[in-house]
């Protein structure tokens, strides 16, 4: 039977660690790495134990022959058997063979001779002819011829033939035990603590992959009590905590999904909210133009009627020329309601071009050099040279126009002590667009507090009298978000008021393509 390994066949991991070139193991599954381990350990047991006893018995061996050569040697008439010669062989039994001589004819150590010269038979280790030491007995007599060395050798062919089925036994023996060990842990022990456990683990990380939500988690019960099953603890805690994770995570997809589909019906709304919103404003501007232009009207007319009344009830008289002077003035009042009133209503998209700032508020006070307040202030002007925007050029003339006449007129009436308008322009960056600043300041008494949040409405004037309409502030006003800009009314904190035009530094129309100036004017405070 063939274990699993610790990688599914079905699963091909994203990136294999590196191997090193001669790791033989790390190619190997599982079982075949415990079987190839645990044969390895036992050979090498039993190759230990073996070296290890086999000497020893052969030892053993050797010192018994020994001992029964010395016993036989004891029991011979050595002179008899070697008849007076010098040296020679002689084998006398099966496995007993007498050799005497002198010590250096049959190889004698100098430690046996003097083991020998001490007259009685004594075991000697002497190698064979093959170099293979076997048992032998040596006696020593000093009146023999040739020295008087004897030695017995005495191979016990039964015992060494039992040594050698002893050895074939034992290495039996051992791979005995080694089959049975093997046999225990394959049957009994691996698969039941490492290759089930195993099995499971790869099973249920095969469900994860397959999406099968219910073998992804190990059952508890086929858990061990060892480090298998504290991985498997561990893998069935990730996978709930990543399948809570899921779960809200599918609520919050959810969520947003809906707050989505609100935003997006919302947004289509809004665009057409959008859409809509330039005509119905106008249409409401309108519509209180409509009231107030009525109340404009009647002062007027009811003045001019009067005049007309009277050179109607004297057709021949000359008229006074006060009476002219209050007419004319009443016809120019009217023409001014007529004009504002156009400039308000019309609709026209600006002619954009990069223009100079300086070159605009130069326009600008050419136009007013020859109108009275204006004449009677000082304007400073602090422009550099070159700044430009991208604007519509006479359009951007009459907004600056309509703003310093204001600030002449207010600083004229109040009788402001030197009397002074600042005009200074500068490139910003501010909500990461860039932007083209132009402001009108005065030194007078300010913008009364309540008129601040309706100043740029139409009709809405501290001076509605001969000369204000309040119509200016809201041309201005319209003239600057056509070019997707702003206009901000606020009081100076020195004192006076200032009114500032925020240009985009880029091209930026409402309705079409940004060049680049960002999508609509910055936050501001004020009005």
């Amino acid at each position: 039977m063939t274990g699993p390994g610790p990688e599914s066949a079905n699963e091909i991991p994203p990136e294999r660690p590196r191997r090193a070139p001669h790791n033989f193991l790390g190619t190997m599954r599982i079982r075949k790495k415990l079987i190839v381990l645990h044969t390895v350990f036992s050979a090498g047991l039993a190759a230990l134990m073996f070296f290890i006893l086999r000497p020893e018995i052969q030892s053993l061996v050797r010192q018994a022959e020994a001992e029964d050569a010395a016993f036989v040697l004891g029991t011979l008439d050595v002179p008899e058997l070697t008849g007076g010669r010098a040296r020679g062989q002689e084998a006398i039994g099966p496995g007993i063979t007498l050799r005497w001589g002198s010590a250096a004819d049959l190889g004698m150590s100098s430690g046996a001779v003097a083991a020998l010269q001490r007259g009685a038979p004594a075991p000697v280790p002497v190698p064979d002819g093959n170099g293979v030491r076997i048992g032998s007995a040596g006696l020593y007599l000093p009146h023999a011829a040739g020295g008087g060395y004897y030695l017995l050798d005495r191979r016990l062919d039964g015992v060494r033939a039992s040594v050698a089925r002893l050895d074939i036994v034992l290495l039996l023996s051992m791979l005995g035990v080694y089959f049975l060990i093997a046999a225990a842990l394959e049957v009994f022990v691996l698969p039941r603590h490492v290759y089930q456990p195993i099995r499971r683990m790869l099973h249920a990380d095969l469900a994860v992959q397959q999406g099968d939500r219910a073998g992804e988690l190990i059952d508890p019960r086929f858990m061990p009590q060892d480090e298998l099953g504290e991985i498997m603890r561990s893998r069935n805690r990730s996978i709930a905590a990543l399948r809570k994770n899921e779960a809200e995570l599918a609520r919050t997809l959810a969520e947003l999904e809906r707050v989505a589909g609100d935003l997006k019906r919302k947004n289509h709304l809004l665009e057409n909210a959008r859409r809509n919103l330039a005509d119905a404003d106008r249409l409401a501007s309108l519509g209180m133009l409509s009231a107030g232009i009525a109340h404009e009207i009647n002062t007027p007319l009811a003045v001019l009627k009067g005049l007309v009344s009277e050179i109607n009830e004297k057709p021949g008289e000359p008229v006074a020329e006060s009476k002219a002077r209050l007419m004319r003035r009443v016809v120019e009042r009217l023409e001014r309601l007529g004009e504002g009133l156009l400039d308000f209503a019309r609709v026209r998209s600006p002619r954009v071009a990069t223009v100079g700032v300086s070159h605009l508020v130069r326009q600008a006070l050419e136009l007013l050099s020859l109108d009275d307040p204006v004449r009677r202030v000082r304007v400073v002007e602090r422009v550099p040279e070159g700044l430009s925007a991208p604007c519509d050029g006479d359009r951007m003339v009459q907004v600056l126009v309509n703003l310093v006449r204001n600030a002449a007129e207010a600083l004229v009436e109040n009788e402001s002590k030197d009397p002074t308008i600042t005009i200074t322009a500068e490139s910003l960056t501010r909500e990461g667009s860039g932007w083209v600043s132009i402001t009108i300041a005065d030194n007078g008494p300010g913008i009364p507090a309540e008129l601040l949040p309706s100043l740029l409405e139409p009709f809405v004037s501290s001076r509605l009298d001969a000369k204000g309409t309040g119509l200016g502030l809201a041309v201005a006003d319209g003239i600057v978000r056509e070019h997707g800009g702003v206009l901000i009314a606020r009081n100076q904190e020195g004192g006076g008021a200032g009114f500032e035009v925020l240009l985009p530094a880029f091209a930026s129309m409402p309705g079409g393509d940004d060049g680049g100036g960002g999508g609509g004017p910055p936050p501001m405070s004020g009005n």
